[in-house]
């Protein structure tokens, strides 16, 4: 073993010895503060792996300093990550629903059928009930805009109303 601590650990016989030295009680170190779920075997092989390439910037003197902090660093590095993991295993996909195809099926198809019966219905009403249901005009401004009577749009939506319903199975408007 060499005497001189400033001495890098690049030389095989160096390494060989802190490897020696210092593995297992950084397995333990690793084993014992976070347990065997973040594999502390492989920590440690890493952290002599970063040892390795840093050989030349790290002294003997500093050699069980730099593989205690690299290798506790991983670990924390894994939490890390995994905490990350979990946060995003919680968060709901956005193309996920609880629809099954048979209704999304269901759902095109009165769709389909609703936008034909829309079709035949005479232009007033069909004027009248989009500017009501699906723009949310109130009947005064639906008559003010179309130049007719309150009753008149009154009339028409509710006319349209009654074949929707006629034609469609459980048509409901609120």
């Amino acid at each position: 073993m060499p005497k001189d601590i400033n001495e890098n650990i690049c030389e095989a016989k160096v390494f060989e010895h802190v490897y020696n030295t210092y593995s297992k009680d950084v397995h333990n170190f690793l084993y014992y503060k976070y347990g065997e779920q973040f594999n502390p075997k492989d920590k440690v092989q890493d952290a002599f792996i970063k040892l390795w390439d840093n050989c030349k910037k790290v002294t003997l003197s500093k050699a069980k300093s730099f593989l205690f902090t690299v290798a506790n660093n991983m670990v924390l590095n894994d939490i890390k990550h995994h905490k990350v993991v979990l946060n995003h295993q919680k968060k709901v996909p956005k193309s996920h629903t609880n629809e099954t195809p048979e209704f999304i099926l269901e759902h095109d198809q009165f769709f389909e059928r609703y936008k034909k019966v829309l079709e035949n219905l005479s232009e007033e009403q069909r004027v009248a009930f989009l500017l009501s249901k699906a723009e949310g005009k109130t009947h005064s401004e639906i008559a003010d805009f179309l130049g007719v009577t309150k009753k008149v749009v009154e009339y028409r939506i509710y006319g349209a109303f009654n074949i929707l319903k006629k034609e469609l199975e459980g048509f409901k408007i609120k």
